[in-house]
C-alpha cells in the first residue's frame, strides 16, 4: 500500500535512503557497538526535516544510540527496524484509537473543521461514501455558508456518495444551519450526520469564535453531540500543521485528525508531530481525489511507508 506516493509518481528519495547516504549504516561501526556522534546529529537533522517533530526525534535518536551501544543494532535491517518500531510506538501512544466514535442512539454527529484549502469538502465526500458502503444512512449538511460555491460543491460530493443533502442559503448563520440539520437528521432517521464548516485561518479570532458557537449550538440541540470533531490538516505544510492543530484544539475539543494530500509530499512525519502535540488520534489519511482514496489510519503501515523501502 502506498500512502505517501501513488503508482506512476516520479520516485522520491525515501527517508531511509537519505539516512543510509550519510553513512549511518556503516555495518562495521554498528557491529562494534555504536554510532558516531556526527552521524547521530545528522540522523536528528533528517528526522526533523521529515517533520517528525522535536520530542519524537530526540527519543528516536536516543533509543537508536542506546540499542547500538548495547549491541542490539548491528545491521541495516535492525537499524531500520528500530526506527520503524519507535515511530509506530509514538503513533500508538496515548489517545490513538482510529475508530470513529458513534452515538449509542443515532444520529451520530460529526463536525468537520479546518483551514481554507485543507481538503474538508473532499474529505466529507469520501467519508460519506465510506459510511454508505458500510450500509449507513448518511446526511451531509452545508455549514460552510461563506465560501462561494461551497454549498454546490458539497452537494455534488453528497450525490456521488449516495448521501442525503441539507443545503443552506449563502451567508446564513452556520450555527442555525447545524441546529436545523440535526432536526432533519433525526426526522429522516439518519445514522450519521456530517456537518461542514467554513474554512478559517486559525489566527482569525472572529471566525474561531463563530466555530465555538457552532459547536455550542450543536451540543444545545443534542447534549451528547458532536460525537466527533475532526480536524482536517494539509499534510504538505509541515510544522505549520502543528500550530494550526493547537489553535483549533484551543477553540473546540478536537477528537480526531484527518491528514490530507499525503500523496503529494514525502514529509509525512507531521502526522507523528501533530498526534504527539495534541494527544488526539489520527483517524484518516487522504491520499488522492477519488471517493475511495481515504485510508483508515494504521500506525504500523504508516511508519513503514514514512521510512520507505530500500
Amino acid at each position: 500500500m502506498r500512502i505517501l506516493r501513488k503508482a506512476g509518481d516520479v520516485p522520491k528519495r525515501s527517508l531511509w535512503q537519505k539516512i543510509k547516504d550519510v553513512a549511518l549504516m556503516d555495518v562495521a561501526v554498528l557491529a562494534r557497538g555504536g554510532v558516531a556522534p556526527g552521524n547521530l546529529e545528522r540522523l536528528e537533522e533528517l528526522l526533523l526535516e521529515a517533520d517528525i517533530g522535536v520530542p519524537t526525534t530526540l527519543r528516536l535518536v536516543e533509543e537508536v544510540e542506546r540499542l547500538a551501544t548495547r549491541g542490539f543494532v548491528k545491521s541495516q535491517d535492525e537499524f531500520q527496524g528500530a526506527l520503524q518500531k519507535g515511530i509506530t510506538e509514538a503513533l500508538r501512544a496515548g489517545n490513538s484509537d482510529p475508530a470513529l466514535m458513534l452515538a449509542a442512539s443515532p444520529p451520530s454527529v460529526i463536525l468537520v473543521v479546518g483551514v481554507n484549502g485543507a481538503g474538508k469538502t473532499t474529505f466529507i465526500g469520501k467519508l460519506a461514501a465510506k459510511l454508505r458502503r458500510e450500509g449507513k444512512r448518511v446526511v451531509v449538511a452545508a455549514g460552510d455558508t461563506f465560501r462561494a460555491g461551497a454549498i454546490d460543491q458539497l452537494r455534488v460530493w453528497a450525490e456521488r456518495a449516495g448521501a442525503e443533502f441539507i443545503g443552506a442559503v449563502p451567508g446564513a448563520d452556520p450555527a442555525a444551519v447545524a441546529f436545523d440539520a440535526i432536526d432533519a437528521a433525526v426526522a429522516r432517521r439518519a445514522d450519521v450526520l456530517i456537518i461542514d464548516t467554513a474554512g478559517r485561518l486559525h489566527t482569525s479570532e472572529g471566525l474561531m469564535t463563530e466555530l465555538k458557537k457552532v459547536a455550542r449550538v450543536i451540543t444545545k440541540r443534542m447534549p451528547s453531540a458532536p460525537h466527533e470533531t475532526l480536524l482536517v490538516l494539509d499534510g504538505t505544510i509541515g510544522q505549520n500543521a502543528v500550530q494550526q492543530a493547537k489553535m483549533f484544539s484551543a477553540a473546540v475539543p478536537i477528537t480526531g485528525l484527518v491528514v490530507t494530500k499525503l500523496d503529494g509530499t514525502a514529509r509525512g512525519g507531521v502526522v507523528v508531530a501533530v498526534h504527539e502535540a495534541l494527544d488526539v488520534p489520527v483517524k484518516f489519511l487522504g491520499v488522492g481525489e477519488a471517493s475511495d482514496d481515504l485510508l483508515v489510519f494504521d500506525a504500523g503501515e504508516f511508519a513503514q511507508e514514512l521510512l520507505g523501502e530500500e
